[in-house]
């Protein structure tokens, strides 16, 4: 019997109490359970079990010796899982919940490709802006955009989201198109985005160089959902910074212009969020590393 073997019978003799009942659980010999621990005792130096007539328990230094193993064969177990999902195809269903606007202009046209790899994963899409509770609402992973708040989850960045400063032309004839950060505090206004998360109005933000510079402009709207941002900015009342890939149409066509494109806004970070995993499971690690080559092809 290897090292291994003997550290897996050994705790099952603690777990179970038994050197029978061990015996039987491992489809072993009773002679050989105890041959087994008899020979790891001896090269461990240390008594690991004190038997009674009812039952078995651990010593003090087999309390300490059974902490280790069970630890180490945790990993030896995740680490051949690893490499037994790696030769067969992922399956099973994935919850995730992803921005609106990026479910359908990238990830929702891009599935056929994921599925043609992974045919044997299906996926539960859910769309919006919200907070979502992980746990509760038993989503395996969410996309966001922007900072995140500390929540505990692991996250994983998988791009960056180039942004604009854009404002509709009709806002621009009335308004005047801004030459300089001085500019914009001659009568300029801004359609105010509120935090989903805080509930607190944001201000601008631009690069001048690597120094990042916040701008607060007076405005009549105060919004705190994506849509209504873009369309508060193209009904003129105010600049708002978006996306690139969101108003890319809307540029092309005229209907937005991009104002101070010299000091443009911060990129907005792009991170997968989920939870914690002793073992992560293989169709949430390839949909994960998917999203990965997706941002990279599509930013």
């Amino acid at each position: 019997m290897d090292r291994l073997e003997a550290m897996r019978l050994f705790t099952r003799i603690v777990e179970l109490g038994s050197f029978t009942a061990a015996a039987d659980d491992l489809s072993l010999p009773r002679a050989t359970v105890t041959h087994a621990i008899k020979r790891l005792e001896k090269r461990l130096g240390a008594q690991l079990l004190q038997r009674t007539t009812r039952r078995v328990r651990a010593s003090h230094d087999g309390e300490a010796y059974y902490n280790h193993c069970v630890r180490l064969l945790a990993d030896v177990d995740a680490v051949e899982a690893d490499f037994r999902e790696a030769s067969v195809q992922p399956r099973g269903r994935l919850r995730v919940d992803v921005p609106t606007q990026m479910a359908c202009l990238w990830l929702i046209p891009s599935l056929p490709a994921f599925f043609a790899r992974y045919p044997n994963v299906e996926l539960d899409i859910g769309t919006g802006d919200r907070f979502v509770d992980m746990l509760s609402e038993g989503v395996d992973c969410v996309l966001r955009i922007g900072k995140l708040p500390d929540s505990g989850l692991v996250s994983r960045r998988v791009g960056t989201l180039q942004q604009i400063t854009a404002a509709s032309a009709a806002y621009v004839r009335k308004h005047g198109m801004p030459q300089s950060l001085a500019d914009l505090h001659n009568g300029h206004r801004a359609v105010n985005w509120a935090s989903p998360t805080t509930h607190r109005s944001e201000p601008l933000d631009f690069m001048v160089g690597r120094k990042r510079r916040e701008v607060t402009l007076p405005g009549s709207v105060t919004v705190s959902g994506v849509e209504a941002y873009l369309n508060a900015c193209q009904a003129g009342l105010g600049l708002a910074q978006l996306p690139l890939y969101r108003v890319s149409e809307a540029l092309a066509n005229g209907q937005l212009r991009e104002v101070l494109p010299g000091t443009p806004p911060p990129s907005l970070p792009v991170t997968v969020l989920y939870t914690p995993h002793k073992h992560m499971p293989a169709r949430l690690r390839v949909f994960v590393d998917w999203l990965v080559e997706l941002m990279a092809k599509q930013l």
